[in-house]
């Protein structure tokens, strides 16, 4: 869960005295252990029972207070993901969550071919949270649930207790991990254990990154990993860089269990570094979350709905280093002992419908052993590459496009296993002028605002008498203001100039109809708000 920290003070550098402490890692070296069954740790890796490399690409999904939400594990794999990490209850703060119901979160991973991170959610911020569980009730918990779990270790690893020591004398986190992991061991348990950092999970006193060889030599089987949560603490490239080097330098296993993009009060995320680097090292993540936050702007989906990502959603799922692109099934659901090869590249789109906010495109399907399940559409700009859109099918329309303006788009295929075929040929169209009037009118106020930010809404008026289909609103911030996330369209800025397209819910605007879009954003001392606005390439009235 985010951290509410009230008094965590800014981070300097999180490497603080990083070189003596990596020294530390190699010099102790890793030991060896007894084989495990199922997941099992290896050179710092998290490895299948196959011996296949493992990293994690999914979500974290809140079913201990959304138990009816049964259907968000299906929604979380239908856009790519191999892992869910589940919010549970042992009885301390919430309702306990029985052994039946989950028996019934692992038979619905397996049926979904999600591997299934298993977390107690009652220890989050001991020792500064008055509400807060033990470590050890927790393992006390896991040790009730030992009939469900056994035979599981190639579909679930156990995370003892998310985030289970806040700021408050962070050093006392080490002995209860340790002997909460011995208890768990003692008990008989041979699945992969994963361990939460202290500080609400950011570690920002580096007590994790400083005692985790201990912690894990205490471990008989080697087995397991530690978790680190990245949100406003990890501001900066450098500081997440040190942080997961440091692990993966001293072949300690290591993964992002949670981790935010929205702009919060203590700071803004850099989720773009932590993708980007958790992709080169080959570590997983963990999004943080799927839907029903107290806070909106984490909502993955919006309302529980596939259809309706956020612009957090869109950018964890379809952006770069995202989940759609990088995602590989456990081979513990392929046949054969895994699927590794990849579909062919699909057809060559076609372009059709070209108007001056949308395009038509439509490929050949690409073939695979084990068949296809979905292909990625992306714009082509030199040597990069930007996420449109996903889809089952071989057609997709790509609305939110600018007038007049020149776009390369391509598709790939995936399967089943998460393999991910060549880029197809691509494909060039230049979008229609779009006209010089438009009849349409914004309103835009600030909803709420903090020393360094506020929460601002725009309602997009449809004032003509046909419908928009597919729209691009532009403006210009007159401060330093900068979109942090933004929910009912997709934004760029760059300087003060603001883009944002239309999310698939928010596309059609009738005839005397409206959109509501939402954001959030960073701010100097003082607020003005912008007074004109482009729909396509034209004017509206401001009210």
């Amino acid at each position: 869960m985010r951290p509410r920290t009230t008094s965590t003070p800014r981070v300097a550098t999180v490497a603080v005295a990083l070189l003596g402490l990596l020294l530390s890692f190699l010099s102790l070296g890793t030991p060896a252990h007894a084989a495990a069954t199922g997941f099992r740790i290896e050179n710092g890796r998290l490895l299948e029972a196959s011996g296949n490399d493992f990293v994690m690409r999914g979500v974290n999904h809140a079913h201990t207070w959304y138990p009816g939400e049964t259907q968000s594990l299906a929604d979380i794999k239908a856009l790519g993901a191999n892992t869910v990490r589940v919010v549970l209850s042992d009885g301390h703060r919430w309702t306990k969550n029985s052994a039946q119901d989950v028996a019934g979160v692992i038979a619905q991973c397996k049926a979904n071919r999600l591997i299934c991170v298993l977390e107690v959610h009652d220890t989050t911020g001991y020792g500064e949270e008055a509400a807060a569980g033990t470590l050890d009730h927790a393992a006390d918990y896991w040790i009730g649930l030992k009939d469900v779990l056994a035979g599981q270790e190639d579909y679930v690893i156990i995370n003892v207790g998310n985030e289970p020591w806040g700021n408050t004398n962070p050093a006392g986190w080490t002995d209860p991990t340790i002997a909460a992991v011995k208890k768990l061991r003692g008990a008989g348990f041979t699945h992969t254990i994963m361990v939460d950092a202290p500080n609400w999970g950011q570690d920002w006193q580096g007590v994790m990154r400083a005692n985790a060889q201990s912690v894990y030599k205490a471990d008989t089987t080697g087995n397991l990993i530690f978790s680190i949560h990245m949100y406003s603490v990890y501001d900066t490239a450098q500081e997440i860089t040190d942080y997961l080097n440091a692990f993966v330098n001293a072949k300690l296993p290591i993964l992002i269990g949670e981790f935010g993009g929205p702009a919060d009060q203590y700071g803004d995320p850099d989720e773009d570094t932590m993708m980007a680097v958790a992709q080169q090292l080959k570590l997983g993540y963990l999004a943080w979350s799927w839907s029903g936050n107290t806070d909106p702007v984490l909502d993955l989906a919006i309302d529980f709905d596939r259809t309706r990502l956020s612009s957090w959603g869109e950018r964890v799922f379809h952006g770069a280093n995202g989940i759609a692109a990088t995602s590989k099934e456990a081979t513990v659901y392929s046949s054969g002992g895994g699927d590794t090869t990849a579909p062919t590249a699909p057809g060559a789109p076609t372009a059709s419908g070209v108007t001056s906010s949308s395009v038509g495109l439509k490929w050949a399907a690409s073939t695979d052993a084990t068949g296809v399940t979905g292909y990625d559409v992306v714009r082509v700009s030199g040597g990069t590459e930007t996420a449109v859109t996903s889809t089952t099918t071989t057609t997709a329309t790509l609305t939110g496009l600018s007038p007049a303006t020149s776009y390369t788009f391509a598709v790939y295929a995936r399967d089943a296993a998460g393999n991910r075929s060549p880029r197809s040929a691509t494909v060039t169209v230049t979008t229609s002028s779009g006209g010089s009037t438009s009849t349409c009118g914004v309103g835009y106020r600030v909803t709420s605002s903090w020393p360094g930010g506020f929460q601002g809404e725009i309602v997009l008026r449809n004032t003509g008498t046909s419908a928009i289909n597919g729209w691009t609103l532009r403006w210009t911030f007159p401060d330093s203001q900068r979109i942090t996330n933004l929910w009912g369209g997709t934004a760029t800025q760059s300087g003060s100039e603001v883009s944002v397209t239309s999310a698939p819910y928010t596309a059609t605007i009738p005839a005397a109809g409206s959109v509501t879009l939402g954001f959030t954003a960073g701010r100097a001392a003082t607020n003005p708000s912008p007074t004109a606005f482009t729909l396509n390439g034209a004017a509206c009235s401001v009210s």
